[in-house]
């Protein structure tokens, strides 16, 4: 028996338009549920990363950092080339924390999506 991953799964109000930032902004891949929209269901990939789209009509994640001032992440994806995949969103308003070469050895950015997720590309 092996585990393999572990994939993050977000809840949102609309599938196809989370799905559409994802491929436009972030390089990401595409797979919907059912075929035509409104979409419940969508898979997004890039090379090993996955996370999936969740449809709760109406949801708004609530914002939790204040309660953590320390951080608040909602996946963390470790890649090779974090410097050049940086240059190549480092002037996007859904950049929240700039490239930053951590104490625990990371060099790690984030990013906020348009529902309010933290994503952390780091390597």
């Amino acid at each position: 028996m092996r585990l393999r991953s572990a994939v993050p799964t977000f809840l949102v109000p609309d599938v196809g338009a989370t799905a559409d930032w994802y491929v436009n902004e972030l390089g990401f891949r595409a797979s919907f549920f059912p075929k035509k929209p409104p979409y419940v269901y969508a898979s997004l990939s890039r090379d090993d990363a996955e996370i999936m789209l969740l449809r709760l009509e109406g949801y708004q994640k609530p914002d939790l950092a204040p309660l953590r001032p320390e951080g608040l992440w909602d996946t963390y994806i470790r890649m090779d080339g974090v410097a050049d995949f940086y240059e190549q969103v480092k002037d996007k308003p859904f950049i929240r924390m700039p490239l930053t070469k951590q104490s625990y050895g990371d060099t790690e950015y984030e990013v906020r999506d348009p529902n309010g997720y933290i994503l952390v590309f780091g390597g």
